[in-house]
């Protein structure tokens, strides 16, 4: 048991706009999952081939997007629960 609270707080079925903030997290699996897209030389950045620096470019979106995802998720959580308890957790 998660401590004393009911599961539907926590459960992600129960938000019914949180769940899409999750597909966002495909982009960069796709994204890198498909290497015929990034298999080249072409073109050079600063003297780093596409191939490194399309990946590397990956590394710090990747990055963006799960800060995005998160804020996202919280913020619909909070609402959820603002709404159950009657009261907003945001001044």
């Amino acid at each position: 048991m998660l401590s004393g609270r009911s599961q539907s707080t926590y459960s992600g079925a129960t938000y019914s706009g949180g769940n899409w903030w999750y597909l966002l997290l495909l982009v960069p699996f796709v994204a890198l999952l498909w290497v015929p897209l990034y298999n080249r030389v072409d073109p050079i950045l600063f003297g780093v081939p596409f191939f490194y620096w399309y990946q590397f470019t990956w590394v710090i979106l990747t990055s963006l997007i799960i800060l995005l995802v998160d804020s996202g998720t919280r913020r619909s959580s909070a609402s959820h629960r603002a709404e159950n308890t009657g009261r907003s957790e945001h001044p």
